[in-house]
């Protein structure tokens, strides 16, 4: 097995046992047991428990930025893509959370190791909207001042929606289909758009 599926391997074995386990119950060597390599392999690749927390958060954000790169790169009006980008990083982020059962708590309990893992995320995030802004701009369909500055706020309104969006407090029963136009809307104004759909 290469280098990085071992290191793949034992990530989603970790991912598996603190979801289904907790993190603070799942050891080092259950880890080990469970992805069938030894403890040396193991300690190879990652130096604590930490280490590996920190590796499986990076791998679910890896699957999310895929995610915002492919609605960067859909063939849509710049608006559509800024919304779609909001709903796809809401609804991912909702469906990590969610997968991830017990981890869930950890997620939240340990927002500084989080917030340092996501950095990179969270930069990458900033620059899928800042060349969607600049798309609209150049194509005047937008009327913005500063792009980097306008993709910084709506990065941060978006994760600032985070926690109520996965405790189903954003919108209480409101479908997506109810909340699309009245986001459309915000995001249009935002934008220096009329607020009218064409």
């Amino acid at each position: 097995m290469s280098i990085a599926k071992t290191r793949q391997k034992l990530v989603e074995v970790a991912r598996e046992l603190f979801a289904r386990e907790g993190l603070e119950a799942t050891t080092m060597n259950d880890i080990a047991v469970h992805s069938g390599k030894g403890r040396r392999t193991l300690y190879t690749y990652f130096r604590n428990k930490e280490e590996i927390y920190a590796a499986v958060i990076e791998t679910e954000l890896e699957r999310l930025s895929e995610k915002l790169d492919d609605v960067a790169a859909l063939d849509a009006e710049p608006e559509q893509k800024v919304l779609t980008l909001i709903y796809t990083h809401l609804g991912m982020i909702k469906e990590t959370v969610a997968r991830n059962g017990t981890l869930r708590a950890e997620f939240f309990r340990n927002i500084w190791l989080v917030e340092k893992v996501r950095r990179k995320f969270d930069e990458s995030e900033r620059e899928v909207l800042a060349r969607i802004l600049s798309e609209g701009v150049a194509r005047a369909k937008f009327r913005i001042e500063n792009v980097t500055l306008m993709a910084d706020i709506i990065h941060y309104a978006v994760k600032g929606l985070e926690v109520p969006y996965i405790y189903d407090r954003l919108g209480e029963g409101l479908s997506e289909a109810d909340t699309r136009p009245i986001v459309m809307g915000l995001v249009r104004r935002a934008l220096g758009m009329s607020a009218k759909i064409d």
